[in-house]
């Protein structure tokens, strides 16, 4: 692992990273908006911010210094995984400024063939990025880390076939990834400061945090589905 991406994974240790995404129907799609958003949550002390599509990378790296998380939602036909599924996602992501690469990397089948680990590897060795592995279950923590992850994340808990009963925040699932060699990111349904200081104590590395600080749509929608009834 290079310096730089060891400097971008110290950088976000025991921290908050503030996921700035909006829907694609929002006025706050729009990239300069999104990184307003990121720059105010750095100016509050976030220590990284998670970022999807490379225009909007671009726009953020402008913006702000601390690490990216970059990721690229991708819908292909007849497949679950959407999550930077295809390395040239990720080629895209790390031109666009992100420091960090999220994946999908369920055991879930995958477009073109690519395995977990084949894409880790390139990601490594022809862009030079850490990777996050954004995983469902422990089976597929131990995957990631079989394939080279660097960090392990819970942020598909409860949104994959498998999980799909399940209700995010993973806690159970954090405290089995602690377990694990990489470092373990909490991310999906916190909801509260008390929540995240809570997956702190837990053992996570960081915590990712997104509905619940810039999700305006979401919090207005549900506002108006309770006082309309």
């Amino acid at each position: 692992m290079n310096d730089a991406m060891l400097d971008a994974l110290r950088t976000i240790a025991h921290g908050l990273i503030v996921s700035c995404q909006a829907p694609v129907d929002s006025p706050l799609h729009d990239p300069s908006v999104i990184a307003a958003i990121a720059q105010a949550a750095v100016n509050q002390g976030a220590v990284g911010v998670r970022i999807d599509t490379p225009t909007h990378i671009s726009a953020v790296r402008q913006r702000v210094q601390v690490p990216i998380i970059g990721l690229w939602k991708q819908q292909i036909p007849g497949f679950s995984v959407y999550i930077t599924p295809q390395f040239h996602h990720a080629a895209a992501v790390a031109e666009a400024g992100a420091d960090i690469i999220a994946i999908d990397a369920t055991l879930r089948d995958r477009p073109g063939g690519e395995t977990v680990a084949g894409l880790i590897a390139r990601i490594h060795a022809e862009l030079g990025k850490p990777v996050m592995a954004d995983v469902d279950t422990l089976a597929g923590a131990i995957g990631a880390v079989q394939a080279g992850a660097d960090l392990i994340a819970t942020t598909l808990y409860g949104y994959t076939e498998e999980t799909q009963h399940l209700s995010p925040p993973g806690f159970n699932l954090l405290t089995e990834l602690t377990q694990l060699p990489p470092p373990a990111i909490c991310e999906g349904g916190i909801a509260s400061p008390q929540m995240a200081r809570r997956a702190l104590d837990l053992g996570a590395y960081a915590v990712v945090v997104g509905t619940a600080i810039t999700g305006i749509d979401a919090h207005v929608k549900a506002y108006q589905a309770v006082m309309n009834q």
